[in-house]
């Protein structure tokens, strides 16, 4: 039987015991983390909380094994926060519309959470009423028609099906008992409630596709209520996609349960701890990238050098810079590149790794400026 199958679905229970320990923790550590970002200036809460935010809707989508560019992700949120930053780039309706649904969710937590509201962040997800190649029903419930809805993996002829949602005719009646307890006021914590209204959202599966970007929506949602803050400076999105294998895991040993949550409920707390335990490396990052400019400004370098500089100090950026991908980035020629390469090795700011010739690399010295 599947969860939605018993009697007594969804009438969820869990070992509150079990789950004090790991719940408060996460709360402590939720509240040092918010607490240090309010110690932080106006400029940096604000490039932490683009970070996090663009980190949020880049890795749900590839959870779902959607690509997105980070870039443009993050021009598209900066320009829906009115975010002055540099190198915006032009952004698709896409991407638009999964940063708009991401936003909506977040920044206006208080606001009720309707089927209408659903509806428009489907709507936001697939602006061309299209799944791929697949024309899908935007802004409604599954039908019928669509037939029955399995999670389902493996070669043709050798299926392995690992969920069964419940019938079309069921979604009306199961979302709206689910909207009345996402928005009834009670005595769970809300971010126990955050993990109960993503397991309740994507078994429900009420959309044709979306479900389970729009059920991490949901859970971010809840989140940003617990917080009491539309400032998002941790994602869970991040640390699901990074667990991805134990996360769908735990879903279907969930779904093929009965109604007692406690164990996914348990990996759930443990996946946001590890999540704001990122978020906190991530804030270390941000504090040395500050240091790091606020000593480079004593003796400013060049508009080439330091948009470099800025690419390197990216999350995306991966591996060393050398001449040639000095020169993509700074759009110069490699004579110039290896100019400026040069001076930022004289100042510190580049050390040379091992090896030489054409396999010649430099790494950022973040920290240890110097200024001489």
């Amino acid at each position: 039987m599947w969860i939605h199958e018993h009697t007594d679905w969804p009438n969820f229970i869990w070992d509150a015991q079990l789950l004090a320990s790991k719940l408060g923790d996460v709360r402590h550590r939720q509240g040092r983390l918010l607490g240090r970002m309010e110690g932080l200036g106006f400029e940096l809460r604000r490039e932490a909380r683009l970070d996090m935010l663009t980190s949020d809707v880049v890795k749900s989508s590839a959870i779902e094994g959607e690509i997105l560019n980070l870039q443009e992700v993050r021009s598209s949120i900066a320009r829906r926060l009115g975010l002055e930053i540099g190198g915006l780039i032009p952004t698709s309706r896409h991407v638009d519309g999964i940063v708009d649904m991401m936003l909506d969710a977040t920044q206006e937590f208080e606001k009720p959470l309707t089927k209408e509201r659903l509806f428009d962040w489907h709507a936001a997800l697939f602006p061309t009423g299209r799944s791929g190649i697949h024309k899908i029903r935007v802004g409604h419930w599954r039908t019928p028609e669509a037939g029955p809805m399995q999670v389902v993996s493996g070669a043709m002829g050798k299926e392995k099906i690992h969920f069964v949602a419940p019938d079309a005719w069921r979604l009306e009646n199961e979302m709206q008992e689910f909207l009345r307890w996402f928005e009834k006021k009670s005595d769970i914590d809300p971010v126990v409630k955050a993990g109960i209204a993503h397991l309740w959202f994507v078994t429900i599966h009420p959309f044709e596709d979306g479900n389970g970007r729009i059920a991490r929506a949901i859970g971010d949602m809840a989140l940003a209520r617990a917080d009491e803050t539309s400032d998002r400076f941790y994602s869970l999105s991040a640390q699901i996609e990074r667990e991805r294998k134990a996360y769908y895991h735990q879903l279907e040993l969930q779904q093929r349960s009965d109604t007692d949550i406690t164990g996914w409920l348990m990996w759930f707390l443990d996946c946001l701890g590890r999540a704001i335990s990122r978020a906190e490396i991530s804030l270390g990052n941000v504090l040395l990238k500050a240091e790091l400019w606020q000593k480079l400004n004593q003796i400013p370098v060049n508009e080439r050098m330091r948009n470099v500089i800025n690419r390197m100090l990216e999350d995306a950026f991966t591996g060393y810079i050398n001449t040639s991908k000095y020169a993509k980035l700074a759009k110069c020629s490699n004579d110039t590149a290896l100019r400026d390469i040069q001076l930022l090795v004289e100042r510190g700011i580049f050390l040379q790794n091992a090896g030489g010739g054409r396999s010649t690399s430099y790494r950022l010295r973040a920290g240890e400026i110097n200024n001489d």
